[in-house]
């Protein structure tokens, strides 16, 4: 019975032992970097998911031009994402690389920019809400890069090669591109044009891509495109 109550008094001694002794430096210091990280990754989804929302609204056919002023007084009205997000001034790391997303698609694909802009705010928005649940960021990450090769082998299988020899085919490309700009109504005069001075400085035989750097835009005083 001696034996049963010195046992039982150390086991209560242990079990009652107050949570500072508990715990040290290191586990405070853990669970700081852990809520720094959290706090890190709020702020990058936020001005990522504001940069987003800047142009959404000005997407497809439907979307809205926005108005721009710039500090020296100079005003522009546009609805191209690249030309907005080229006039927006942010500070914010993350909302940097969002722009620099959109002139790499401006670059790589010439159209698009709103889109990929748009995209990245919307599943940032969904990674907040796994954030939340408790899913770890790398496992949404890695779920990501599953989705966007499986995305990937979708688009290939539902795509149409694109002859560059077949002037007609590019023209119709050309002409839907230019369905959601301000000079759409234009697009039947415009889109002969954008394709003959692509094809001038390209060879279709062995050309898979164009750079846009080749062609120059020659501004007349006084001149329509009517």
């Amino acid at each position: 019975p001696g034996g049963v109550a010195r046992a039982s008094t150390s086991l209560a001694a242990r079990t009652t032992m107050p949570p500072s002794a508990a715990s040290g430096p290191g586990q405070t210091r853990k669970a700081s970097d852990r809520a720094q990280e959290k706090g890190v990754r709020e702020s990058n989804i936020v001005a990522a998911k504001s940069v987003a929302d800047a142009v959404r609204t000005s997407l497809g056919p439907r979307g809205m031009d926005k108005m721009i002023s710039s500090a020296g007084g100079d005003v522009v009205i546009t609805n191209d994402g690249a030309t907005i997000l080229k006039q927006m001034e942010v500070a914010h790391p993350t909302a940097k690389m969002l722009v620099d997303l959109s002139k790499s698609q401006d670059v790589e694909a010439g159209d698009g920019t709103t889109t990929v802009t748009v995209i990245a705010g919307a599943l940032l928005n969904q990674a907040e809400i796994l954030l939340k649940k408790g899913i770890h960021p790398t496992v949404i990450s890695e779920s990501f890069l599953l989705a966007a090769k499986k995305s990937e082998e979708i688009l290939q299988a539902m795509s149409i090669p694109v002859d560059l020899g077949d002037r007609e085919q590019l023209i119709k490309a050309a002409a839907t591109s230019l369905n959601s700009k301000v000079i759409s109504n234009n697009s039947s005069l415009l889109a002969p044009l954008a394709v003959d001075a692509l094809l001038s400085v390209i060879d279709p035989a062995t050309a898979t891509n164009v750079d846009l750097r080749d062609i120059a835009t020659v501004k007349k005083l006084g001149g329509t495109i009517d």
